[in-house]
């Protein structure tokens, strides 16, 4: 049996481009996809914090130390400049796999820094 899990996240980052007349994807810095274990040509789904838009694109690298996140072709009607979203990837895993499964979570901060990283989402309570 496999499990369709969290594989990687990029927590509030800002957009910084929005391109309608691009080929549709996100470009995304390079560094960033790198720390977050995020390939090139990957799928990914987009939560726009501010507007709750939801959908689905792929990853193209961006300028490394750049700090892009540019939403492009028709996803730029759904995310802004300075809109805040969350980027996740999920992967299949079989139940062998997941013994050792952490994602990786990478929490942004102003002009898409890195506040933190870690591998687990706190319990949240009532």
């Amino acid at each position: 049996m496999q499990s369709t899990m969290l594989k990687a996240k990029l927590h509030q980052i800002r957009v910084t481009h929005a391109v309608l007349e691009y080929e549709g994807s996100c470009a995304i810095d390079g560094n960033l996809l790198d720390m977050a274990g995020i390939r090139e040509y990957e799928q990914i789904q987009i939560y726009n914090i501010d507007n709750g838009e939801r959908f689905t694109t792929y990853t193209i690298r961006g300028e490394e130390g750049s700090g892009m996140a540019s939403i492009n072709g028709a996803a730029a009607h759904k995310a802004g400049v300075g809109d805040r979203v969350i980027i996740c990837a999920y992967a299949d895993y079989s139940q062998a796999e997941l013994i050792n499964f952490k994602p990786r979570l990478i929490y942004m901060k102003d002009g898409n820094t890195v506040s933190h990283s870690c591998n687990a989402i706190p319990v949240q309570v009532a």
